[in-house]
C-alpha cells in the first residue's frame, strides 16, 4: 500500500512538473537603449518635432502680430474693415491649429513617421525576444515596462541581456 501511494506521490509531481509552465521578463527600454538605430531614429524624430514646432510657433505668432496691429489699427477702421480684418485672423487660427493637429495629432505626420522608423525595430526585438523564448523552452515572457504590473520579478528570470545578444548587440555597451 505504501509504494502504490509512493509511486502514485512521485508519479504525480513529475506530472505535474513536466507541465508546469516557465516564465520570464525582459525591459524593453533597456534593449532600445542598446540599439543604435533605436537611438538614430530617436534623435531623427527629435529633430523633426523640434522643426514642426518651430513652424507651428511661427503661424501663432504671425497671428499674435496680425492681431495686435488689428487692435492697434481698430480705432480707425470701418466696420466693414474690422469685420474683414476679424474674419482674416479667425481662419489665420484656425489654419494654424488644423496645422498643429496635422502635425502633432493621433493620426498626425509625428505619429505616422515615428511609426514607420520605430516598427521595424519593434519587430526585430520581438523576433529576437521569441528566438529566446523558444531556445529556451520558455510559455511566456512579459516586458517589465509595459502595461503589465510585476511587483517582483526573480533578475535570473531577466532575459534582456540574451535578447540584445540575440540581436548581435553587446549587453552593457548602450548605443549612442
Amino acid at each position: 500500500m505504501k509504494k502504490i501511494i509512493l509511486v502514485l506521490f512521485f508519479t504525480f509531481t513529475a506530472f505535474t512538473a513536466a507541465f508546469a509552465q516557465r516564465f520570464a521578463y525582459v525591459d524593453s527600454d533597456y534593449i532600445l537603449k542598446h540599439m543604435p538605430e533605436y537611438a538614430s531614429s530617436q534623435r531623427q524624430l527629435a529633430s523633426l518635432s523640434e522643426q514642426w514646432q518651430k513652424d507651428v510657433d511661427g503661424r501663432f505668432q504671425e497671428i499674435e502680430r496680425l492681431y495686435k496691429a488689428y487692435q492697434a489699427d481698430q480705432v480707425l477702421m470701418t466696420p466693414d474693415v474690422r469685420k474683414k480684418r476679424e474674419a482674416e485672423i479667425v481662419q489665420k487660427e484656425k489654419e494654424a491649429k488644423d496645422y498643429q493637429r496635422q502635425i502633432f495629432g493621433p493620426e498626425g505626420e509625428l505619429s505616422k513617421k515615428s511609426n514607420s522608423l520605430i516598427k521595424p525595430i519593434q519587430d526585430r526585438v520581438s523576433k529576437a525576444v521569441q528566438a529566446v523564448a523558444e531556445s529556451e523552452n520558455l510559455d511566456m515572457i512579459f516586458d517589465k515596462n509595459s502595461e503589465v504590473i510585476m511587483l517582483y520579478a526573480n533578475p535570473r528570470y531577466n532575459k534582456s541581456d540574451e535578447v540584445i545578444t540575440r540581436l548581435g548587440l553587446k549587453p552593457g555597451v548602450l548605443a549612442k
